[in-house]
């Protein structure tokens, strides 16, 4: 088993389970977070990390399905905090990449992708910053580019 990346869970509490003790309390911290700043997106187990809230989806096969609005993952190398959601302004662009320099504290280097949020230590994070996207991001889930 990675003590990083937790594999075979089968729910929520599993997954939260199987992490080290570092890792366990930034995604309880995030977990946290999450319900209070938007309560309305109900946690589910969602592709083997944490998922909130939920969209309609297709895949590249046309598999339809749901999609988390937002994710937590702990991966090997740093965690991710997954926002599905555009821009309202601009239809083009992802909220994590239009909030990519605020999103971490100064002197932390982004590490954005589209809608994927990467750190390594939740000290990394401007919660005050996370906690505006998480906003945004209930009001206009989905993907860039996906079929109205």
């Amino acid at each position: 088993m990675n003590m990083f990346k937790p594999v075979g869970a089968k729910n929520e509490e599993e997954y939260i389970a199987m992490l080290n003790e570092e890792r366990r309390d930034v995604i309880e911290t995030l977990d946290a977070l999450i319900k209070k700043e938007v309560p309305g997106l109900k946690r589910w187990f969602a592709y083997n990390m944490l998922g909130y809230g939920e969209f309609p989806y297709t895949d590249y096969k046309g598999n339809e399905g749901k999609w988390p609005v937002i994710a937590l993952a702990s991966q090997k190398n740093y965690m991710s905090l997954y926002v599905c959601a555009i821009d309202k302004n601009d239809e083009s662009q992802y909220i994590a990449e239009k909030y990519e320099n605020e999103l971490y504290k100064e002197g932390v280097k982004p590490n954005i992708g589209k809608s994927c949020i990467r750190f390594k230590r939740l000290d990394d994070l401007n919660l005050d910053m996370v906690r505006v996207v998480l906003k945004e991001a209930e009001k206009t889930p989905g993907l860039v580019g996906a079929k109205k």
